[in-house]
Parts: C-alpha cells; sequence; structure tokens
C-alpha cells in the first residue's frame, strides 16, 4: 500500500500520510509525493478544500532519521537538498489558494508539528499532542516552526516550546486559540470532513484573497525557512548532533557537549 493516500471527492481534497508503523515519520519520497499532490490541486477549481491527516492514530512523527540513514547513509553530505525539498512541501501548504486543515491525531512531532502548524486551520482529537522535540537532539524546528509559533502562541511560549520540547496536549493547543475543535479521536475525520465540507460551501476566490493577505501581514516566511535551513545543516553536521540522534535511535538519553 503507499505511503501517502489521496482522495478526491467533491470539492474536497484529502491527503493521508500512511507509515503508521513508524508514526507516519517523513521519508524523502513521502515529502515529494505530498508536495506533488499540493502543487497538482493548487489551481484545479473543483477542489476548494483540502485535508492533512495521518492513518493508524498518529499525524506525523517528524523526519524518519533511522529511514533516512539506510537509504542514504552520506546524506549529511547534501543536506542543502533535503532541506530545500522539506521546504517545499511547507510552501506548497502555504502557497496553496485552498484553505488547508490538519486533522491532528496522536503525534504531531518535529517537522510533524511544523506541518500542522502551516496548515490555515487545524482540528484535533482528544488525544493528539504537539511537540517541537529537536532541540532534544541537539537540532532546531526546521518546518518554518521559528515562524510560525511566535505568531500563534506568542513569544514567551514558543520559547518554552522549542527550548524546552514542551508537549502541548490538545486541550492545552485548544486553549491557545490553535484548534477550531476538539473531539473523540473516533470522529476525528467527521469533524474534519465537516469543517472542509463547510469551506467547500465558501466563496473560493475569497478565501484565496484572505490567505494571501493574512500571510503577506507576518512578514517574509522565506527569510524563516532560509534561517532555518541554514542553522540546521550546521546544526546536522556538530557533534551535539550525531549524538543526539545516535541516542534517539538507541532510545537513550543524549550527553551533549557543546561541539
Amino acid at each position: 500500500m503507499s505511503d501517502v493516500l489521496l482522495e478526491r471527492e467533491p470539492h474536497i481534497f484529502r491527503v493521508t500520510l500512511n507509515r503508521p508503523s513508524a508514526r507516519n515519520a517523513l521519508t524523502r519520497q513521502v515529502v515529494r509525493s505530498v508536495t506533488a499532490a499540493l502543487e497538482s490541486v493548487a489551481n484545479d477549481a473543483g477542489v476548494r478544500a483540502v485535508v492533512i491527516t495521518g492513518g493508524g492514530g498518529h499525524f506525523c512523527a517528524g523526519a524518519d532519521l533511522r529511514k533516512t540513514f539506510e537509504e542514504d547513509p552520506d546524506f549529511l553530505d547534501h543536506l542543502d537538498e533535503y532541506m530545500r525539498e522539506y521546504h517545499a512541501l511547507i510552501r506548497s501548504i502555504v502557497r496553496c489558494p485552498k484553505p488547508t486543515i490538519a486533522a491532528i491525531d496522536g503525534a504531531a512531532v518535529g517537522f510533524g508539528a511544523d506541518l500542522a502548524l502551516a496548515c490555515d486551520l487545524r482540528v484535533a482529537s482528544s488525544r493528539a499532542y504537539l511537540e517541537e522535540r529537536f532541540v532534544k537532539i541537539g537540532l532546531m524546528p526546521d518546518g518554518g516552526g521559528s515562524f510560525w509559533l511566535p505568531r500563534l502562541v506568542g513569544t514567551s511560549r514558543a520559547m518554552q516550546m522549542m527550548l524546552l520540547a514542551d508537549r502541548l496536549t490538545a486541550a492545552q493547543m485548544n486553549d491557545l486559540g490553535l484548534l477550531v475543535s476538539v473531539s473523540p479521536h473516533d470522529e476525528l475525520a467527521a469533524s474534519a470532513d465537516a469543517l472542509a465540507a463547510r469551506i467547500a460551501q465558501g466563496a473560493p476566490l475569497a478565501f484565496a484573497s484572505i490567505k494571501s493577505a493574512v500571510y503577506a501581514s507576518w512578514g517574509d516566511l522565506e527569510d524563516a525557512l532560509r534561517r532555518e535551513r541554514e542553522s540546521q545543516v550546521v546544526l546536522l553536521k556538530s557533534k551535539d548532533a550525531m549524538e543526539g540522534i545516535t541516542a534517539f535511535l538507541q532510545k537513550r538519553e543524549p550527553s551533549f557537549t557543546g561541539e
């Protein structure tokens, strides 16, 4: 079965990350597939809303580092290439003129958290959580997290989430205004579909203009992504990052030295 499921209903396009055994962690091929899918519907007048979700009880656990090392042992030698592809996914969400909805069940961690934050609207199950856990392996948010979080939750809470890797529960996300709704996990799909159907009945040209105007008022996402890419490439080549990633794969606590 495909790692990405694409469903087209009247006016609604659904993208489902489908690697449940890895909590839908992202591989390079998954990133490419989702980006291509979103770019394909950007100018499709028949699509009025996009839902991004994950199968098997989780949204997305970030980048699949284990799989990446298996498929490309030398990936550290061409990090810029990887980063540009992952950032293309974020751009495809932001630039899509259709309202995008993240339907979050279980983990939205690391790049998975940034993926959810990049969407225009979010709904979640009561067991969902969002965690910017990059710092635990000696890294920083690299999917626009440094751009989204201060604007969505405020600088103080954003720093807390990024520096301490504090987890937000669904209830906390709702209290912070990140969610449209919270539902039991078995009702999440219906909740996302109902919101998408509501959008589909609205004015698509107005929605596209609202998206464009709001994101333009926030400043330059491209500068944020560039800063994240440049800094993350440096961090990924550090001894601390290698220790953090190794510890993560070995399921132990890392010992950072500041090198």
